[in-house]
């Protein structure tokens, strides 16, 4: 059966069927790869803007404001982190925030809920505010508003996140250990 079928397709007449030679091939390649390039460079220098520019911001604002004598000299029992520690959360902070945002961004979520563009501006802000207000201008209980406020956001940023990327929506959690360090050491300055 299987020389029969090979005489058969023998004998039939065969239809020229295009080919394309290898530099076809390569040059649709190279046409396609410039496109699928310009889209990645694209994506680096937004997630770079994304992450660095809150990162900068919280950078000059630890910088700014982040030194306090009364803090340092304060007693702290071992529950209160020290100094290091409220700048290390911060940071980090800062960047999970803008990493998160970003993920959402590529995904176009702004623009299908602007309300989290809101939640991730106010949060972004009140962790920007709290260093100036807390040691800058010493108004501690108004830092302990600042705190709640904070947490808040960030339970709203990680809400709206998760339901156009999930992951995003993960990235926010750790924010909210950042905000209860912030808390803590704010009540240890206010009790003290």
């Amino acid at each position: 059966m299987a020389s029969s079928d090979l005489t058969h397709r023998s004998i039939q007449p065969q239809t020229p069927t295009p080919t394309t030679t290898n530099d076809d091939d390569m040059n649709h390649h190279q046409r396609k790869k410039p496109k699928n390039s310009a889209a990645a460079a694209r994506g680096l220098k937004s997630l770079s803007v994304a992450v660095s520019l809150p990162l900068a911001l919280t950078f000059l604002d630890i910088f700014l404001f982040g030194s306090s004598a009364r803090y340092r000299t304060l007693h702290k029992p071992f529950y209160v982190p020290p100094l290091w520690a409220l700048h290390l959360a911060c940071l980090t902070t800062a960047f999970l925030s803008g990493l998160s945002a970003w993920l959402v961004w590529a995904e176009g979520g702004f623009h299908r809920q602007p309300a989290a563009l809101g939640l991730y501006l106010v949060q972004l802000a009140l962790s920007l505010v709290w260093y100036p207000v807390v040691f800058g201008a010493g108004a501690i209980r108004l830092g302990l508003v600042l705190c709640a406020a904070l947490f808040g956001a960030l339970v709203g940023c990680a809400r709206a996140f998760r339901k156009m990327n999930p992951i995003a929506g993960d990235l926010v959690k750790p924010c909210l250990a950042s905000a209860l360090l912030l808390a803590v050491a704010n009540v240890r300055l206010v009790y003290q």
